[in-house]
């Protein structure tokens, strides 16, 4: 390019007479000055070693589509692997209406411009609410982990206690998140995360280890229905009844594509639900595609300590008018700044749509029936896989779409099964071995209403063959 200046296709400040208009704006010499601050020693020498940006938006094309065709996706492969993102089915309207130019942004902007936007998640949180027995539903953001790390930092204000009793079998990933939620331990409002035991017969909480470690220091008690291993757990009132004697929070994890057949938290007597909307009509988009959300009851003191916007319907200023707008919008990081009790990231906007138009779609009676084919045909893949040699299905009997399959008996390990299943065109379970090493060579196996009896027998067959 010799000594021509370079001006970047897709950013128009790149342009030398437009940075040379925002430098004099700012009463800047050069761009270099903007990054004073930063000490030398830190500061990167020379140029990256990255390509040449392409300048034709035909090439460019041609080149991401290359970089996707290395992946192999679950539309190509059978996919029985969850753990945190699931394969469910996307009604084809779903795709349709948040595609639309006026959805299409994931990002929320003021209520002078997003009106659409604004009453389409109000409705997605009546719907939400209703489904977890909740009154209030805050605007959903990031993923699963997340949220419940931000109901504990709730929890620790609310009860002015800096503990939290977590399962130790919570996933370990979305313990990451938890534990970066709540601050390293030595900082003074960090909320302290402690674990209690689960029953390695049944996959549920250890009630026993619960009640011992449980005591009056606790802000909160949290527990996951279903569990990450995929149990059932049969005693959430009981959790419930134990933090509520201790002056604790009762937060409960939850999978909102379970509640067409199980009680949901709200019911149980929960204090905070949190959890992912990925399965109400969000494709797995390569891991992404999540989206975690908070509900409570109609109390004032919870309100004021949610960090996440509130939508609601009030009074306008013309008698007899109503209108969508955020409640209490001045507790949040947006409204108080660095004065805020907490703070809120971008909310992931486009999927509440998503999940709204879902649940609109389904319906109470849908809810129900996709419910029970989850429950119905991953029932029927662990009898199948546990009728194989050396194959055996782990933990309690009762899940809903999750299992754990241990090839112990069969002399593998999950890795080598994973491996040779591919040649099958599936993705196996996911490898538990690291993370649960007192379960062996298991792999936690995902089966949902997306898969049909044929692709079930073909998975059941795979692993026989694999495993012989």
């Amino acid at each position: 390019m010799g000594d021509k200046p370079f001006v970047h296709p897709y950013i128009p400040n790149s342009v030398p007479a437009v940075k040379e208009a925002m430098l004099r704006e700012l009463g800047l010499s050069s761009v270099e000055e903007i990054y004073a601050e930063i000490p030398d020693r830190l500061r990167f020498k020379g140029r990256l070693d990255i390509p040449e940006p392409i300048l034709a938006e035909r090439d460019l094309r041609r080149h991401v589509q290359g970089l996707l065709d290395k992946n192999t996706s679950a539309v190509e492969f059978l996919n029985f692997c969850g753990a945190g993102c699931w394969q469910h089915h996307v009604p084809s309207i779903v795709d349709e209406v948040i595609n639309r130019a006026e959805f299409v942004s994931a990002y929320c902007g003021g209520d002078y411009s997003d009106l659409g936007k604004y009453l389409t998640r109000f409705e997605f949180n009546s719907m939400l609410g209703e489904l977890v027995d909740f009154d209030v539903v805050a605007n959903p953001i990031y993923d699963w982990g997340d949220v419940a790390g931000r109901s504990f930092r709730m929890a620790r204000r609310i009860k002015g206690r800096d503990k939290v009793l977590v399962p130790s079998s919570v996933s370990p990933m979305r313990l990451m998140e938890m534990r970066t939620l709540c601050q390293p331990e030595s900082m003074a409002n960090s909320t302290k995360i402690r674990f209690y035991e689960w029953d390695r017969e049944t996959g549920m909480v250890d009630l026993a280890d619960l009640k011992a470690k449980l005591d009056d220091s606790f802000a909160a008690v949290y527990w996951e229905n279903p569990s990450h291993l995929g149990t059932i757990e049969a005693h959430g009132a009981e959790i419930v009844k134990l933090a509520h004697e201790h002056g604790a929070l009762a937060i409960a994890g939850v999978d909102p594509i379970t509640l067409g057949v199980l009680t949901p938290p709200g019911a149980l007597g929960a204090d905070i639900a949190c959890g992912d909307i990925q399965p109400l009509g969000m494709h797995m988009h390569a891991g992404g595609g999540c989206s975690g959300f908070i509900a409570f009851r109609d109390d004032p003191v919870f309100a004021q300590e949610c960090p996440l916007e509130l939508y609601t319907v009030m009074e306008t200023a013309t008698l007899g008018q109503y209108a969508v707008g955020e409640a209490l919008p001045d507790r949040t990081s947006y409204g108080s700044r660095d004065q805020g009790k907490d703070w809120v990231g971008t909310a992931s906007g486009l999927w509440t749509i998503a999940a709204a138009v879902y649940m609109a779609v389904m319906g109470p009676q849908g809810f129900k029936e996709v419910g029970e084919t989850c429950v119905a045909r991953s029932h029927y893949a662990a009898k199948l896989l546990g009728e194989i040699p050396g194959v055996q299905v782990k933990l309690s009997p009762g899940f809903f779409k999750e299992f754990v399959v241990n090839f112990d008996g069969a002399g593998k390990t999950v890795a080598e099964v994973n491996k040779k299943l591919l040649g099958h065109r599936i993705f196996g379970g996911k490898d538990l071995s690291a993370d649960f090493p007192e379960l062996g060579q298991s792999a936690l196996y995902c089966v949902t209403e997306y898969y049909d009896q044929a692709e079930i027998e073909h998975l059941a067959s795979a692993v026989k063959e694999v495993t012989a």
